[in-house]
């Protein structure tokens, strides 16, 4: 008689699925691919990070952002707020959403052609690395507020926890590749480590990223090293 799981872990029923789906497709997955927790390659449109007092120019004194959809990291969230980003060549895009909670810098990270198309030339950047990044200007209902610097198109990262490190070999701050499967399949080579105790393996691609190789739900990708 076969043993009965009672409350079976979610985490072992995706890792089941998974291997009956590409047992059924006839794929055989890298042992590497097959860690203690679920890959999730997540593309992260075009969005803002805002400090306290940024939130207040824009929003008014004392505002506090509101939780509208909960992210898959612990604690992230997009805000129901957003705000119009005007560019150089005073063009904008509206409704830039801000994710939250608040930070300790300002940053506003963009796809390339979001950049192109507003006159921005904006340089690849870790998050948090905006030193000598091109500024811009935001408008709330409350008002505007000046960015000096803080524009820049993040690049690929993946989140983890010292687990997942420990499984695939690696540390905070290495890079790793991450292979796409499918069509417009293709691997990414340079994907920066960032990990902590709290994080849930995921990585972030931009839209134009997650354009160019077909991404979707259903696309099956690996991590490399």
């Amino acid at each position: 008689m076969g043993q009965i799981l009672h409350h079976p872990d979610k985490t072992l029923i995706e890792q089941l699925v998974r291997q009956s789906l590409y047992e059924h497709m006839g794929v055989q997955k890298a042992s590497k691919s097959e860690g203690p927790n679920p890959l999730l390659v997540n593309v992260s449109a075009r969005h803002c990070h805002l400090t306290q007092d940024a939130v207040e120019a824009l929003f008014g004194a004392g505002h506090q952002l509101k939780p509208m959809k909960w992210l898959y990291q612990e604690g992230q969230y997009a805000a129901e707020e957003s705000v119009t980003l005007i560019g150089p060549r005073s063009r904008v895009i509206s409704n830039l959403r801000i994710l939250g909670p608040c930070r300790d810098i300002n940053q506003v990270e963009l796809a390339y052609t979001d950049a192109r198309s507003l006159g921005f030339e904006v340089p690849v950047r870790q998050s948090g690395d905006i030193e000598g990044t091109p500024g811009c200007m935001l408008m709330g209902p409350n008002g505007y507020f000046k960015m000096d610097n803080g524009v820049i198109r993040a690049a690929i990262h993946v989140h983890m926890s010292p687990e997942d490190a420990a499984h695939y070999g690696v540390k905070d701050k290495d890079f790793m590749k991450l292979k796409v499967h499918g069509e417009c399949g293709l691997t990414f080579d340079r994907v920066f480590v960032r990990v902590k105790p709290e994080f849930k393996l995921e990585v972030h691609l931009d839209t134009d990223e997650g354009n160019a190789c077909g991404l979707d739900a259903e696309t099956r990708c690996e991590l490399l090293t």
